[in-house]
Protein backbone atom coordinates (compact mmCIF):
# COMPACT_ATOMS: atom_id res chain seq x y z
CA UNK A 1 0.00 0.00 0.00
CA UNK A 2 0.98 3.47 -1.07
CA UNK A 3 1.75 5.68 1.80
CA UNK A 4 -1.22 7.15 3.19
CA UNK A 5 -0.56 10.40 4.97
CA UNK A 6 -3.43 12.01 7.51
CA UNK A 7 -4.54 14.74 5.94
CA UNK A 8 -3.30 16.03 1.83
CA UNK A 9 -4.38 18.62 -0.89
CA UNK A 10 -5.57 17.67 -4.17
CA UNK A 11 -4.66 19.48 -7.02
CA UNK A 12 -7.04 19.11 -10.13
CA UNK A 13 -6.60 19.82 -13.93
CA UNK A 14 -9.04 23.11 -13.29
CA UNK A 15 -6.93 24.07 -10.57
CA UNK A 16 -3.35 24.02 -12.43
CA UNK A 17 -5.41 25.48 -15.59
CA UNK A 18 -6.62 28.97 -13.06
CA UNK A 19 -3.11 29.06 -11.62
CA UNK A 20 -1.51 29.35 -14.99
CA UNK A 21 -3.89 31.46 -16.67
CA UNK A 22 -2.81 34.20 -13.64
CA UNK A 23 1.02 33.43 -14.30
CA UNK A 24 0.58 34.56 -17.89
CA UNK A 25 -1.43 37.57 -16.50
CA UNK A 26 -0.19 40.83 -15.98
CA UNK A 27 -0.28 40.43 -11.87
CA UNK A 28 1.10 37.96 -9.84
CA UNK A 29 0.33 39.55 -6.79
CA UNK A 30 -2.35 42.41 -5.79
CA UNK A 31 -4.46 41.53 -8.71
CA UNK A 32 -7.31 40.73 -9.45
CA UNK A 33 -7.72 37.16 -8.27
CA UNK A 34 -7.16 38.44 -4.83
CA UNK A 35 -10.54 40.45 -4.84
CA UNK A 36 -12.37 37.33 -6.37
CA UNK A 37 -11.40 34.82 -3.71
CA UNK A 38 -12.35 37.24 -0.99
CA UNK A 39 -15.44 37.75 -2.68
CA UNK A 40 -16.59 34.58 -2.97
CA UNK A 41 -15.24 33.58 0.13
CA UNK A 42 -17.68 36.10 1.58
CA UNK A 43 -20.17 34.66 0.30
CA UNK A 44 -19.38 30.99 1.41
CA UNK A 45 -19.49 31.61 4.83
CA UNK A 46 -22.54 34.73 4.80
CA UNK A 47 -19.66 37.57 6.04
CA UNK A 48 -19.51 40.59 3.80
CA UNK A 49 -15.93 41.47 4.55
CA UNK A 50 -13.28 38.91 3.66
CA UNK A 51 -9.81 39.91 3.90
CA UNK A 52 -6.88 37.04 2.34
CA UNK A 53 -3.87 37.03 3.81
CA UNK A 54 -0.38 34.95 3.88
CA UNK A 55 -0.88 32.45 6.04
CA UNK A 56 -3.82 31.23 9.15
CA UNK A 57 -0.87 32.54 11.62
CA UNK A 58 -0.87 36.15 9.77
CA UNK A 59 -4.74 35.90 9.92
CA UNK A 60 -4.66 35.35 13.56
CA UNK A 61 -1.86 38.25 14.55
CA UNK A 62 -4.07 40.74 11.90
CA UNK A 63 -6.64 40.10 14.04
CA UNK A 64 -5.41 40.62 17.27
CA UNK A 65 -3.57 44.00 16.42
CA UNK A 66 -6.95 45.22 14.32
CA UNK A 67 -8.27 44.24 18.20
CA UNK A 68 -6.36 46.61 20.02
CA UNK A 69 -4.55 43.92 21.84
CA UNK A 70 -1.83 45.50 24.09
CA UNK A 71 1.23 44.67 26.53
CA UNK A 72 -0.88 44.05 30.07
CA UNK A 73 -4.30 42.70 28.37
CA UNK A 74 -5.45 39.30 29.14
CA UNK A 75 -7.09 36.84 26.60
CA UNK A 76 -8.01 32.60 26.79
CA UNK A 77 -7.83 30.19 24.80
CA UNK A 78 -7.68 26.47 24.86
CA UNK A 79 -4.85 24.63 25.28
CA UNK A 80 -5.64 21.94 22.37
CA UNK A 81 -5.18 23.64 19.39
CA UNK A 82 -2.45 24.57 16.79
CA UNK A 83 0.52 27.01 18.82
CA UNK A 84 -0.59 30.09 16.51
CA UNK A 85 -3.75 30.45 18.24
CA UNK A 86 -2.04 31.54 21.75
CA UNK A 87 1.05 32.95 19.95
CA UNK A 88 -0.59 35.97 18.01
CA UNK A 89 -1.83 37.05 21.60
CA UNK A 90 2.19 37.26 22.90
CA UNK A 91 2.93 39.09 20.03
CA UNK A 92 0.93 42.06 20.50
CA UNK A 93 2.75 41.68 24.19
CA UNK A 94 -0.43 40.37 26.17
CA UNK A 95 -0.59 37.57 28.08
CA UNK A 96 -2.57 34.11 27.42
CA UNK A 97 -4.82 32.22 30.08
CA UNK A 98 -5.43 28.70 29.23
CA UNK A 99 -9.17 27.35 30.04
CA UNK A 100 -9.51 23.60 29.87
CA UNK A 101 -11.63 21.56 27.14
CA UNK A 102 -15.10 19.67 27.08
CA UNK A 103 -14.01 16.38 27.18
CA UNK A 104 -16.78 15.13 24.54
CA UNK A 105 -16.35 17.83 21.93
CA UNK A 106 -12.70 18.74 22.64
CA UNK A 107 -13.99 22.32 22.28
CA UNK A 108 -12.60 25.05 24.75
CA UNK A 109 -15.76 24.06 28.01
CA UNK A 110 -17.89 26.69 29.13
CA UNK A 111 -17.73 26.48 32.84
CA UNK A 112 -13.88 26.42 32.74
CA UNK A 113 -13.83 30.11 31.28
CA UNK A 114 -16.94 31.44 32.96
CA UNK A 115 -14.49 30.93 35.77
CA UNK A 116 -11.11 32.29 34.52
CA UNK A 117 -13.43 35.40 33.98
CA UNK A 118 -14.37 35.05 37.56
CA UNK A 119 -11.56 34.79 39.47
CA UNK A 120 -9.47 37.88 37.73
CA UNK A 121 -9.97 41.32 38.25
CA UNK A 122 -12.64 43.19 36.47
CA UNK A 123 -11.59 44.34 33.04
CA UNK A 124 -8.42 42.75 33.17
CA UNK A 125 -9.79 40.28 30.54
CA UNK A 126 -10.18 41.62 27.14
CA UNK A 127 -10.88 38.63 24.85
CA UNK A 128 -11.47 34.74 24.00
CA UNK A 129 -10.07 33.20 21.26
CA UNK A 130 -12.34 30.51 20.53
CA UNK A 131 -11.22 27.19 18.21
CA UNK A 132 -13.23 24.99 16.03
CA UNK A 133 -11.05 22.37 17.08
CA UNK A 134 -11.28 19.36 14.45
CA UNK A 135 -14.08 20.86 12.06
CA UNK A 136 -16.28 21.25 15.16
CA UNK A 137 -18.23 24.58 15.17
CA UNK A 138 -18.07 26.15 18.55
CA UNK A 139 -21.14 27.66 19.87
CA UNK A 140 -20.43 31.29 19.44
CA UNK A 141 -23.78 32.79 20.82
CA UNK A 142 -23.20 31.10 23.81
CA UNK A 143 -19.82 32.95 24.41
CA UNK A 144 -21.26 36.11 22.93
CA UNK A 145 -23.74 36.87 26.02
CA UNK A 146 -20.14 36.13 28.23
CA UNK A 147 -18.67 38.20 26.20
CA UNK A 148 -21.40 41.00 26.29
CA UNK A 149 -21.23 40.22 30.65
CA UNK A 150 -17.91 41.12 30.38
CA UNK A 151 -17.05 43.43 27.79
CA UNK A 152 -14.90 41.26 26.10
CA UNK A 153 -13.98 40.70 21.86
CA UNK A 154 -14.06 37.21 20.38
CA UNK A 155 -11.70 35.78 17.53
CA UNK A 156 -13.03 32.86 16.28
CA UNK A 157 -10.18 30.66 14.73
CA UNK A 158 -12.12 28.45 12.19
CA UNK A 159 -8.96 27.22 10.25
CA UNK A 160 -10.44 23.98 10.74
CA UNK A 161 -14.08 24.20 9.78
CA UNK A 162 -14.57 25.94 7.00
CA UNK A 163 -18.35 24.73 6.03
CA UNK A 164 -19.31 24.08 9.92
CA UNK A 165 -22.53 25.53 11.51
CA UNK A 166 -23.99 25.71 14.43
CA UNK A 167 -27.73 26.36 15.30
CA UNK A 168 -28.17 28.97 17.40
CA UNK A 169 -31.21 29.74 19.87
CA UNK A 170 -33.58 31.24 16.90
CA UNK A 171 -32.31 27.75 15.50
CA UNK A 172 -30.52 29.44 12.84
CA UNK A 173 -27.31 27.95 10.39
CA UNK A 174 -24.80 29.72 11.85
CA UNK A 175 -21.79 29.35 9.88
CA UNK A 176 -18.15 29.10 10.90
CA UNK A 177 -16.73 32.29 9.41
CA UNK A 178 -20.40 34.69 9.49
CA UNK A 179 -18.85 36.42 12.26
CA UNK A 180 -22.36 36.74 13.71
CA UNK A 181 -21.47 36.25 16.80
CA UNK A 182 -17.89 36.74 16.98
CA UNK A 183 -16.18 40.11 16.06
CA UNK A 184 -13.78 38.54 13.52
CA UNK A 185 -13.24 35.19 12.40
CA UNK A 186 -9.82 33.12 10.37
CA UNK A 187 -9.23 30.48 8.06
CA UNK A 188 -5.96 28.92 7.01
CA UNK A 189 -5.50 27.02 3.77
CA UNK A 190 -2.55 24.78 4.18
CA UNK A 191 -2.09 21.78 2.60
CA UNK A 192 -3.96 19.76 4.71
CA UNK A 193 -6.95 22.01 5.30
CA UNK A 194 -10.36 21.79 3.35
CA UNK A 195 -9.28 24.72 0.83
CA UNK A 196 -5.45 24.81 -0.14
CA UNK A 197 -3.57 27.25 -1.83
CA UNK A 198 0.05 26.16 -0.42
CA UNK A 199 0.05 28.82 2.34
CA UNK A 200 -2.64 31.42 3.02
CA UNK A 201 -5.67 32.77 4.96
CA UNK A 202 -8.66 34.53 5.37
CA UNK A 203 -10.28 37.27 7.85
CA UNK A 204 -13.91 37.66 7.98
CA UNK A 205 -15.76 40.15 10.05
CA UNK A 206 -19.05 42.33 10.04
CA UNK A 207 -17.38 45.45 11.36
CA UNK A 208 -16.34 47.67 8.67
CA UNK A 209 -14.05 49.58 10.82
CA UNK A 210 -12.50 46.32 11.70
CA UNK A 211 -12.55 45.65 8.46
CA UNK A 212 -10.45 48.99 7.02
CA UNK A 213 -7.78 48.49 9.57
CA UNK A 214 -7.34 44.84 8.99
CA UNK A 215 -6.46 45.87 5.21
CA UNK A 216 -4.45 48.40 5.97
CA UNK A 217 -2.39 46.58 8.51
CA UNK A 218 -2.07 43.34 5.91
CA UNK A 219 0.37 45.65 3.45
CA UNK A 220 2.78 47.46 5.89
CA UNK A 221 -0.04 49.88 7.33
CA UNK A 222 -0.17 51.98 4.10
CA UNK A 223 -3.76 53.71 2.54
CA UNK A 224 -4.11 54.58 -1.06
CA UNK A 225 -7.92 56.02 0.01
CA UNK A 226 -7.99 59.82 -0.43
CA UNK A 227 -10.34 60.08 2.22
CA UNK A 228 -7.61 59.01 4.46
CA UNK A 229 -5.15 61.05 4.11
CA UNK A 230 -2.96 62.96 7.08
CA UNK A 231 -0.31 64.59 4.84
CA UNK A 232 -1.36 67.94 3.00
CA UNK A 233 -1.81 67.95 -0.87
CA UNK A 234 1.31 69.90 -0.99
CA UNK A 235 3.25 68.05 1.27
CA UNK A 236 1.99 65.07 -0.68
CA UNK A 237 3.42 66.95 -4.00
CA UNK A 238 -0.04 67.86 -5.92
CA UNK A 239 -1.90 71.12 -6.25
CA UNK A 240 -5.63 71.12 -6.07
CA UNK A 241 -5.71 66.78 -5.34
CA UNK A 242 -3.60 64.79 -4.00
CA UNK A 243 -1.70 63.05 -7.02
CA UNK A 244 -2.44 59.18 -8.08
CA UNK A 245 0.78 57.85 -7.12
CA UNK A 246 0.63 59.27 -3.14
CA UNK A 247 -0.12 56.59 -0.34
CA UNK A 248 0.62 56.87 3.14
CA UNK A 249 2.01 54.86 5.86
CA UNK A 250 -0.46 55.50 8.86
CA UNK A 251 0.87 52.64 11.27
CA UNK A 252 3.62 49.84 11.49
CA UNK A 253 1.84 46.93 9.68
CA UNK A 254 3.39 44.04 7.95
CA UNK A 255 3.81 42.33 4.73
CA UNK A 256 1.11 39.69 5.29
CA UNK A 257 -0.36 39.89 1.06
CA UNK A 258 -1.21 36.53 -0.19
CA UNK A 259 -0.99 36.33 -3.97
CA UNK A 260 -3.08 36.24 -7.23
CA UNK A 261 -1.51 32.58 -7.93
CA UNK A 262 -2.19 31.58 -4.58
CA UNK A 263 -6.10 33.47 -4.70
CA UNK A 264 -6.68 31.50 -7.96
CA UNK A 265 -5.84 28.09 -6.59
CA UNK A 266 -7.77 28.93 -3.44
CA UNK A 267 -10.73 30.11 -5.66
CA UNK A 268 -10.51 27.05 -7.89
CA UNK A 269 -10.62 24.94 -4.42
CA UNK A 270 -13.94 26.76 -3.06
CA UNK A 271 -15.62 25.66 -5.80
CA UNK A 272 -15.21 22.12 -4.59
CA UNK A 273 -15.90 22.72 -0.91
CA UNK A 274 -19.17 21.56 -0.77
CA UNK A 275 -18.44 18.04 -2.38
CA UNK A 276 -15.49 18.04 -0.16
CA UNK A 277 -17.31 18.27 3.20
CA UNK A 278 -20.05 15.65 1.44
CA UNK A 279 -17.01 13.48 1.40
CA UNK A 280 -15.42 13.81 4.22
CA UNK A 281 -18.76 12.98 6.26
CA UNK A 282 -18.90 9.82 3.77
CA UNK A 283 -15.23 9.00 5.40
CA UNK A 284 -16.58 9.14 9.05
CA UNK A 285 -20.12 7.38 8.16
CA UNK A 286 -17.77 4.49 7.53
CA UNK A 287 -15.14 5.08 10.34
CA UNK A 288 -17.81 5.08 12.93
CA UNK A 289 -19.80 2.00 11.78
CA UNK A 290 -16.20 -0.10 11.73
CA UNK A 291 -15.38 0.71 14.86
CA UNK A 292 -18.56 0.85 16.42
CA UNK A 293 -17.98 -2.79 18.26
CA UNK A 294 -14.73 -1.16 19.44
CA UNK A 295 -13.45 -0.23 23.14
CA UNK A 296 -11.95 2.96 22.15
CA UNK A 297 -13.45 6.47 21.49
CA UNK A 298 -14.46 8.51 18.68
CA UNK A 299 -15.67 11.67 18.50
CA UNK A 300 -19.39 12.07 18.75
CA UNK A 301 -22.00 12.32 17.13
CA UNK A 302 -22.00 9.86 14.69
CA UNK A 303 -22.63 11.84 10.95
CA UNK A 304 -23.08 15.71 11.63
CA UNK A 305 -23.06 17.56 8.27
CA UNK A 306 -22.98 20.48 10.49
CA UNK A 307 -19.19 19.17 11.51
CA UNK A 308 -16.45 20.07 8.76
CA UNK A 309 -14.39 17.22 10.39
CA UNK A 310 -11.23 18.29 9.40
CA UNK A 311 -9.49 15.70 11.74
CA UNK A 312 -10.81 12.45 12.32
CA UNK A 313 -9.85 11.67 16.22
CA UNK A 314 -10.00 8.27 18.01
CA UNK A 315 -8.93 7.91 21.59
CA UNK A 316 -7.21 5.19 22.64
CA UNK A 317 -4.77 2.81 24.90
CA UNK A 318 -1.49 2.39 23.68
CA UNK A 319 -1.29 5.63 21.64
CA UNK A 320 2.37 4.76 20.83
CA UNK A 321 1.69 1.32 19.80
CA UNK A 322 -0.80 1.93 17.53
CA UNK A 323 0.83 4.87 16.24
CA UNK A 324 4.39 3.08 15.61
CA UNK A 325 2.09 -0.05 13.66
CA UNK A 326 0.15 2.24 11.26
CA UNK A 327 3.85 3.91 10.31
CA UNK A 328 5.21 0.45 9.97
CA UNK A 329 2.18 -0.22 7.58
CA UNK A 330 2.32 3.02 5.93
CA UNK A 331 -0.32 4.60 7.60
CA UNK A 332 0.75 7.99 8.34
CA UNK A 333 -1.17 8.97 11.58
CA UNK A 334 -0.92 11.82 13.51
CA UNK A 335 -1.35 13.98 16.95
CA UNK A 336 -3.43 17.20 17.41
CA UNK A 337 -2.15 18.28 20.08
CA UNK A 338 0.11 18.20 21.98
CA UNK A 339 -1.42 21.17 24.94
CA UNK A 340 0.01 24.66 24.50
CA UNK A 341 0.26 25.12 28.00
CA UNK A 342 2.62 22.49 28.46
CA UNK A 343 4.87 23.45 25.76
CA UNK A 344 8.21 24.82 27.04
CA UNK A 345 7.92 28.66 26.48
CA UNK A 346 4.42 28.73 27.90
CA UNK A 347 5.77 26.18 30.75
CA UNK A 348 8.54 29.08 31.08
CA UNK A 349 5.17 31.37 31.68
CA UNK A 350 4.06 30.02 34.51
CA UNK A 351 2.07 26.95 32.85
CA UNK A 352 2.41 23.52 34.10
CA UNK A 353 1.38 19.48 34.44
CA UNK A 354 -1.90 19.26 36.10
CA UNK A 355 -3.13 22.71 35.32
CA UNK A 356 -5.39 20.97 32.84
CA UNK A 357 -6.75 17.43 33.64
CA UNK A 358 -9.02 17.25 30.80
CA UNK A 359 -7.07 18.71 27.98
CA UNK A 360 -3.93 16.30 29.25
CA UNK A 361 -5.85 13.16 29.83
CA UNK A 362 -7.12 13.67 25.90
CA UNK A 363 -3.83 14.28 24.82
CA UNK A 364 -2.42 10.89 26.15
CA UNK A 365 -4.62 8.88 24.26
CA UNK A 366 -5.58 11.28 21.15
CA UNK A 367 -4.85 10.30 17.74
CA UNK A 368 -5.68 11.56 13.89
CA UNK A 369 -6.91 8.74 11.42
CA UNK A 370 -6.48 9.77 7.70
CA UNK A 371 -9.30 11.63 6.35
CA UNK A 372 -9.65 13.73 3.20
CA UNK A 373 -11.87 13.87 -0.02
CA UNK A 374 -9.33 11.96 -1.90
CA UNK A 375 -8.70 8.82 0.60
CA UNK A 376 -10.03 6.21 -1.52
CA UNK A 377 -12.36 3.63 0.24
CA UNK A 378 -9.83 0.87 -0.17
CA UNK A 379 -7.51 3.02 1.10
CA UNK A 380 -9.40 3.49 4.24
CA UNK A 381 -10.47 -0.11 4.74
CA UNK A 382 -6.71 -0.86 5.15
CA UNK A 383 -6.57 1.96 7.78
CA UNK A 384 -9.62 -0.05 9.51
CA UNK A 385 -8.28 -3.52 9.33
CA UNK A 386 -4.81 -2.28 10.70
CA UNK A 387 -6.28 -0.45 13.08
CA UNK A 388 -9.03 -3.14 14.13
CA UNK A 389 -5.60 -5.97 13.66
CA UNK A 390 -3.59 -4.02 16.11
CA UNK A 391 -5.69 -3.81 18.91
CA UNK A 392 -7.33 -7.86 18.04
Amino acid sequence: MKAIPYGRQEITQSDIDAVVEVLQSDYLTQGPAVKLFEDEFSKYVDCPFSVAVSNGTAALHLAALALGVNSGDKVITTPITFAASANCIRYCGAEILFADIDPETYLIDFNSVKAILESQPNGSVKGLVLVDFAGKSIDTEKFSLLAKEYNLWIIEDACHAPGAYFLDSNSREIKSGSSIYSDITVFSFHPVKHIATGEGGMITTRNEDLFSKIVKLRTHGITRETSDFKNSIQLAGGTTSYPSWYMEMQELGYNYRITDFQAALGFSQLKRAEFGLERRNEIVKKYNEAFNDCKFIYQKPFVDRSHAYHLYIIEVENRLGLYNYLRENQIFAQIHYFPCHLMPYYQELGWKEGDFNYAENYYKNCISLPIFPALTSEQQEYVIDKVKTFYR
